[in-house]
Formats: C-alpha cells, sequence, structure tokens
C-alpha cells in the first residue's frame, strides 16, 4: 500500500502547511499511541534538534500521546542517532524525533524508531496512518500517560559514543574544528572529542532556534573549510542539523565525503582485523570508490538512495558497513542506524591507528568526475521505455567504454528527474549529462 503521509525518512515539510502542522502533529501523536499501546502500557522516547518550531511539536506529541494512554520521556536537543540508542537502552515501544536534518529552520518533520532503534516496518506506518484517520478519543483519566525529562540525556550519550572506539584509544595531540550546524550536536560533540584528548575548536554551536544549519554544517562546509586552513588545525568535521550526517575537511582543507570516509574505514578495518565483510553504498556512490574496494578485494553492493535501504540491505547481505556519499553512514557493528558521531570516531580511529593524516588515508581512492543535472517540470509517465532517452544512454555508455556510468533517477516528491554521468574524462561526463539532460527535457515536455 501507498504511504498516505510516510516519506523514506518520515513526515517532513514546511512548518504551518499540512501535514507539520499543530493539529496534525497531535493527532499523529494521539495515532502512533494507540498503535504502540495495543501491547500493553506503552513508554515512548521523545527528542528534537533546535528548530524553534520544535517546542510546538513537543507539546503536541505529548499530548497526543498521552491522550492515547502513553508515558513519555522527553530528552530536549538531541541528536537523532542519540534518540535511537536511547530507545533500545531504555526498553521503550518507540522512539521520536523532532526535526528536518539539513533543512532551514522553517521546515521541521516527525521520524520514529522501533524499540531495537531502527527505522519503522512498513506495516506499523501504515497502522498509524490508519489510525490518524479515526476519531481522536481520549483514555480514563486513571490510565492517562505521565510524562518525566530525561536530564542526563547527553552524558549517556556522550558515554556510548566513546564506548564504539577501543578503552585507551586517544585523540591528544590532534587540533580538530568542529562545526555542530548549530543544531543537535551542539553540546554532545564537542564534548566527546574534548573527553578523548583532543584540542577542539568549536563552531556553530550556538542555536538560537532560526540559525540551524544556516552557512554551516555538513552540506555548506565552506566556512570550516576556511577555519582549518586559519588555524592550521589537523582536520574539520561538520554535522548536520539533527547529527546523523557528516563530513570531513583534511588540514588542506579539501572537503572529504561519504564515501571516501567510508573507504578510510574500510580500509582501516583490512589492515587491523585483515577483512571486511562488504559495503553497501547506494545508486549515487562514486564508481571510484567502488573500484578502490575492489582493489581491496572487499565485496561492494549499491541500495537505493536513502538510509533506510542502505540499512536493509546491509542486513541481508550480513554486512556492517555502509552509507551514502552525503555522509550518513552506518557502522552496524556498533548502532543501529546512521550516527554522525560514531562514524566520525570510526575515522579518528582509523587516522590514529594509521598514523597517518586523513590527505593520506583517502590516497587509496580516486573519485571519479560526476556530473548531475536536474531536469524539472517533467511529467515523469512520459519517459517510461521511451526510446529517444534509452538511445541517448545507450550511446553515453558506449563513449564511456566501461570505464564510467549514466544513471537517471525520477525525484520521488518531486516533477524533477536527475540525470547523472560519471567516468574518467570530466569533459566527457559534463557534455554527455548535457546531451543526455537536453534529451529527457525534450521527451517530457
Amino acid at each position: 500500500m501507498a504511504r498516505k503521509y510516510f516519506g523514506t525518512d518520515g513526515i517532513r515539510g514546511r512548518v504551518g502547511t499540512g501535514p507539520i502542522t499543530p493539529e496534525f502533529v497531535l493527532k499523529l501523536g494521539w495515532a502512533a499511541g494507540k498503535v504502540f499501546a495495543q501491547s500493553g502500557r506503552s513508554k515512548i522516547i521523545i527528542g528534537k534538534d533546535t528548530r524553534i518550531s520544535g517546542y510546538m511539536f513537543e507539546s503536541a506529541l505529548e499530548a497526543g500521546l498521552v491522550a492515547a494512554g502513553v508515558d513519555v520521556i522527553m530528552l530536549g536537543p538531541m541528536p537523532t542517532p542519540a534518540i535511537a540508542y536511547l530507545t533500545r537502552t531504555f526498553h521503550a515501544q518507540a522512539g521520536i524525533v523532532i526535526s528536518a536534518s539539513h533543512n532551514a529552520y522553517h521546515d521541521n518533520g516527525i521520524k520514529f524508531f522501533s524499540s531495537n532503534g531502527t527505522k519503522l516496518d512498513d506495516e506499523v506506518e501504515l497502522a498509524i496512518e490508519k489510525q490518524i484517520d479515526e476519531r481522536m478519543t481520549t483514555v480514563e483519566s486513571a490510565y492517562l500517560g505521565k510524562v518525566e525529562r530525561m536530564t542526563d540525556a547527553p552524558g549517556r550519550y556522550i558515554e556510548f559514543c566513546k564506548s564504539t572506539v577501543p578503552s585507551g584509544f586517544s585523540l591528544r595531540g590532534l587540533k580538530i574544528v568542529v562545526d555542530c550546524a548549530h543544531g543537535a550536536t551542539y553540546y554532545v560533540a564537542p564534548a566527546v572529542f574534548e573527553e578523548l584528548g583532543a584540542e577542539v575548536i568549536v563552531m556553530g554551536a550556538a542555536p538560537n532556534g532560526l540559525n540551524i544549519n544556516e552557512q554551516v554544517g555538513s552540506t555548506k562546509p565552506k566556512a570550516l573549510q576556511k577555519l582549518v586552513l586559519e588555524q592550521k588545525a589537523d582536520l574539520g568535521i561538520a554535522f548536520d542539523g539533527d547529527g546523523d550526517r557528516l563530513a570531513f575537511v583534511d588540514r588542506n582543507g579539501e572537503l572529504v565525503d561519504g564515501d571516501e570516509l567510508l573507504f578510510v574505514i574500510a580500509q582501516d578495518q583490512m589492515r587491523t582485523a585483515g577483512s571486511c565483510s562488504g559495503v553497501v553504498g547506494t545508486l549515487m556512490s562514486n564508481l571510484g570508490f567502488e573500484l578502490a574496494l575492489k582493489d581491496l578485494e572487499i565485496p561492494f553492493a549499491r541500495a537505493n538512495v536513502g538510509d533506510r535501504y542502505v540499512n536493509e540491505l546491509m542486513k541481508s547481505r550480513g554486512w556492517k558497513l555502509g552509507g551514502e556519499n552525503s555522509g550518513h553512514i552506518i557502522c552496524a557493528d556498533v548502532t543501529t542506524t546512521g550516527d554522525g558521531l560514531v562514524a566520525a570516531l570510526k575515522v579518528l580511529f582509523a587516522l590514529v591507528n594509521g598514523s597517518a593524516p586523513l590527505h593520506d588515508l583517502k590516497t587509496g581512492m580516486q573519485k571519479f568526475p560526476q556530473v548531475m543535472i536536474n531536469v524539472a517540470n517533467v511529467d515523469k509517465a512520459k519517459l517510461v521505455d521511451n526510446a529517444a532517452i534509452n538511445q541517448a544512454v545507450a550511446a553515453a555508455e558506449k563513449k564511456l567504454d566501461g570505464r564510467g556510468r549514466v544513471l537517471l533517477r525520477p525525484s520521488g516528491t518531486e516533477p524533477v528527474v536527475r540525470v547523472m554521468v560519471e567516468g574518467e574524462d570530466g569533459v566527457l561526463v559534463k557534455s554527455l549529462a548535457e546531451e543526455i539532460a537536453a534529451v529527457v527535457e525534450q521527451a517530457a515536455a
């Protein structure tokens, strides 16, 4: 069944526009509470990022859950992966995150974790959607849910993050610039690196409700690149607004993306443990990443874009490492979901363990030039088995001669088709992407 409200990563949109309204979120909290309460008295954890609308939606969710007879634990501002971790450790029936990730402050969203700290199964999301359409009722007063606040949540998560690297691991001697995107990692991220001995220079850690992701964070790394060079730091680390994705900057000010970070982690596993079971990337993962893993004799598989699909493929293969070039990295040997802080520590362990700077560790992977063109206002129905498009793609693949690839990916949320071409020759890649995009635009007109 098609979902009415849930996307691949919860429910998201502009604040005040359906479904991201207080009325809907109240009903959503009640509906989720009714579904989870079917197995008896339930407990649900709620956390949020730092955007101003989080206060409003936190209250709405709380009221809906309590009306359904569910107990609630409030965390306040915490990274998304921290909510997943605390949901597991407190044996809660679910965790709820109020966040729109890397979006601007005027957007917000609601996403759920299961009791295992993973994304909800489709069946549960559909059950919640069905319940939303029912008339809202309130349980008898004696059965209303109770609410408490977890005051030591940051400390618990900080200790968890540190536990994912070996005892005695130290960052002493490293100078690190940490960009918290004025988001949910503003307190915990600097604390983790400082407690492990690093000299930490903090930026993007003064949230005011309106500045989340504003010219800072993993999707806007220029300020971090500049500060790393100015401070002559060993590296920089940028998180997004809710802390589930990251990017690094090496000491030369060069951006290091998710594909390169995954390569560094996998390469270190080969060096220290002698094996890496396999790595899951996505359709957007760079071909150079795939070839670098092949050189290390590490299996590689591509999932659809989205950490949900990466996680599913990892589980089916029994592999423990996967992620996206956007910086969502899942280290399933220690946690259940994409976690920027945990992934950062894995990279730093590889750096310290290999006694080499980040710039040197990534040189085993050579990224192929990649060009993406978004063709807007497209009637996607006209593109199915279109002869002209198929011919253009076939011609491009012939010119790439096995050392590149072409990907056409319709957006799931807007009338856009993404045309991506990558290969060894950047000039050829750009011209082929433009040619295919022109054919797509003409065919869909």
